[in-house]
Order: C-alpha cells, then structure tokens, then sequence
C-alpha cells in the first residue's frame, strides 16, 4: 500500500474518532467554539531530538517541544486570556509524512491550565519545502477554573521541523461540566 492512501486512512480514521467522541454529559452543556492562528513569530522549538530508526531512507522518530506565545490578540476562554502553549510529542516520520501523538497545555493569565492529548497525521507532497499535519484529541483535564473543562481540540499546522518554521490554527470547543 503507498504511503499516501496509508496516510489518506489514517486521517480518515482521526476525523472519524473525532465524531465519535462520547459526548457524555455535554448535551446537557453549552458549548463554546474557539478558533484562533498562531503565527510562526510566536511559536518556537525549543527542542528536538531525532534518531534515524535504520530500517528505510527518511525514516525518524522524534521528540519535540514547541512554545507558543500570544502577544497580541490573545485567544480567551472562559473569559480568561490565553498567554502561552506548549506542545510536546513523539513522531513516527519517512521524509515528513507519517503519525504523531502530542500533549498540549494551555496556560492561562490567571495560572490556570487545560490539557490536551492529540493524534497527528502529517503529509509533505513531493517537492514541497513544509509539510502539513492535521490534529484532532480532547481536551483532558484542567485546574483552577477549568478544573470541570472538556472538549476537543483540532489543528491545522505547517511546518518545517529542520529549519524550526511551525504556524498553526487552533480549533477548539469546550464545555465547563457542573
């Protein structure tokens, strides 16, 4: 099977455990939709650590932490702003296509912090300079006042891991359970 059909069901089988997702009590909860970009400027490895696994030319596993900053226009939720993220994962890559898992952790003015666990599905067409990786998870947990926050978080991000570039949209909807 090619690479690309494979990476095609992946990311078929990730939209459709995103719309599978128990919903639980959230039915009876408002949902709130967050949606929000973050610029390359504000969003940086601060590190990676790559080893060649051997098997196939290209082929890498990685452990990645990347920060992001909100400057200007930073997202709110829960009437609270954002003021940083950071997401730390582990990819499965041959030359930039393949899977990932990452954690997130939002961080908020007031201290407060939600979390998120995604999987990641990653693509970089033949000839292009970045590749493209859409993530969809839930969101895990929090503290203070989102100690009760559930919901999914989705992105779309593009980046280039060996020259440090990642830029992402944030899709987000959350709910607070009582």
């Amino acid at each position: 099977m090619k690479a690309t059909a494979i990476l095609g069901l992946m990311t078929m089988a990730l939209l459709c455990s995103a719309v599978a997702m128990p919903a639980g009590d959230a039915r009876a909860q408002q949902k709130q939709r967050l949606v929000f970009k973050v610029d390359a400027a504000n969003s940086k490895y601060t590190q990676q650590h790559t080893i060649d696994v051997g098997d196939v030319s290209g082929h890498q596993v990685r452990l990645f932490e990347i920060r992001r900053t909100y400057p200007s226009n930073a997202p709110v939720i829960n009437g609270t702003k954002i003021v940083e993220s950071w997401a730390r994962g582990i990819t499965d890559y041959i030359e930039n296509n393949g899977a990932a898992t990452t954690y997130g952790v939002y961080v908020l003015e007031n201290g407060d912090k939600f979390f998120t666990r995604a999987f990641l599905v990653a693509v970089q067409s033949p000839g292009a300079s970045k590749l493209t990786a859409t993530t969809v998870g839930p969101i895990t947990g929090g503290t203070g006042t989102l100690a009760g926050i559930q919901g999914v978080a989705r992105t779309l991000t593009s980046a280039d891991p060996k020259v440090g570039f990642n830029e992402t949209q944030v899709e987000i909807e959350y709910w607070l359970a009582n």
